[in-house]
């Protein structure tokens, strides 16, 4: 009997080893599908963020007025130095930028996307000449494009800036300033210049 006993102890042992696999099993692809909702959840949170500045962007646009009351977010970025791309002689800039940004929201995106945002930056520098730089209608051209490439790197799609051509006529560029959209309202409200140094 004894015999007897043990062979169906052995029989009935596999059932139970299954049991125990399956759901071990069950409970690894659990965690697993919940580490996989997780991070969905976490990249989905700054698309939502960028799709807020997005949708915001349109309302701006209308808005024009300011709300005094409200008190500006600057954000002062370190100093930026690079060789321009002058081709007679080695001429570098350093240039000391302040941001204006629209919410303290986006100061705090502008602290995570740093890397590309400086990269955007020194690129858009590394373009320039030191003519491009010198008058005031430089500096102006080159505040914009830095709003634009700050925007960029906060991952924003971003249209591009018409340049107006110079062989056009007048009727004709008025024509097509008619027809241009509405400018996008960026979440860089202004760039401050507090040091331009040209050597």
């Amino acid at each position: 009997m004894s015999a007897a006993a043990t062979a169906a102890d052995a029989g009935a042992a596999p059932p139970k080893g299954k049991k125990k696999l399956i759901i071990i099993i069950a409970a690894v692809v659990v965690l697993a599908l919940v580490g996989v909702g997780a991070m969905l959840a976490l990249k989905k949170k700054p698309a939502e963020e960028g799709d807020e500045h997005a949708e915001a962007a349109p309302k701006k646009a209308a808005v024009k007025a300011h709300d005094p009351k409200a008190p500006p977010v600057f954000a002062p970025l370190e100093p930026f130095t690079v060789n321009l791309a002058d081709k007679e002689a080695d001429r570098y800039a350093q240039v000391g930028i302040t941001l204006e940004l629209d919410t303290m929201a986006t100061s705090d995106a502008l602290k995570v996307f740093m890397p590309a945002v400086r990269n955007n930056i020194l690129m858009l520098l590394a373009h320039k000449t030191s003519a491009d730089l010198m008058g005031r209608d430089g500096k102006d051209k080159l505040a914009r494009e830095v709003a634009r490439e700050t925007s960029r790197g906060l991952g924003l799609e971003i249209e591009e800036e018409e340049e107006p051509d110079p062989d056009e006529d007048e009727t004709a560029s008025k024509k097509k300033k008619k027809k241009k959209k509405v400018e996008q309202a960026l979440p860089v409200t202004a760039v401050y210049f507090s040091t331009f140094i040209i050597q």
